[in-house]
């Protein structure tokens, strides 16, 4: 049995594991440290990404609200940006802790909305008849399967989102 309850749980455990990286990087003297822990950032976000993008929101499409979805699509594609400048980059580079001190508050910003008590997206899922446990089961395999992908080589470029225009 996953130790996270459901598919929320688990979705809050990245956040968390997130936000701690973001702190060790502010603490962070030198520039290998700093280094090691953007890629790992960049790992954990782009995995998460995934399983929200690829499970998690097409599961809640048409359940809760449809701008709230489309907006986090929208905000991934900002954040894939900065990620994939960051793991090229190196911390002597122009405007690399700035880069991190976005993507930050970028995330910040998302895991904020989607975490916001009764009207956010984990509050409207709840609400919902998807069954989160076994979503979560869903996203845990999937995730398991990126992180040991990440583990042999960096995962590909997220692909951008997949909005549809909707016509006036």
């Amino acid at each position: 049995m996953p130790e996270h309850t459901d598919a929320i749980a688990l979705l809050k455990a990245d956040h968390r594991k997130v936000e701690a990286l973001f702190e060790a990087f502010e603490k962070a003297g030198d520039s290998k440290r700093k280094r090691d822990i953007v890629q790992e950032i960049c790992t954990e976000l782009k995995v998460h990404t995934m399983i929200e993008e690829e499970i998690f929101y097409p599961a809640l499409r048409g359940k809760i609200e449809d701008d709230m979805l489309d907006e986090a699509y929208v905000e991934h594609d900002g954040a894939k940006v900065l990620v994939n400048e960051l793991q090229n980059a190196f911390p002597d580079e122009q405007y690399y802790d700035a880069k991190v001190t976005v993507l930050a508050e970028e995330i910040k910003h998302h895991v904020a909305e989607e975490e916001r008590p009764s009207e956010g997206m984990f509050a409207q899922a709840r609400k919902t008849d998807v069954d989160l446990v076994a979503l979560r089961d869903e996203m845990l395999a999937r995730k398991q399967e990126l992180m040991a992908k990440a583990g042999e080589k960096p995962l590909p470029a997220a692909k951008p989102s997949t909005l549809k225009l909707i016509a006036a």
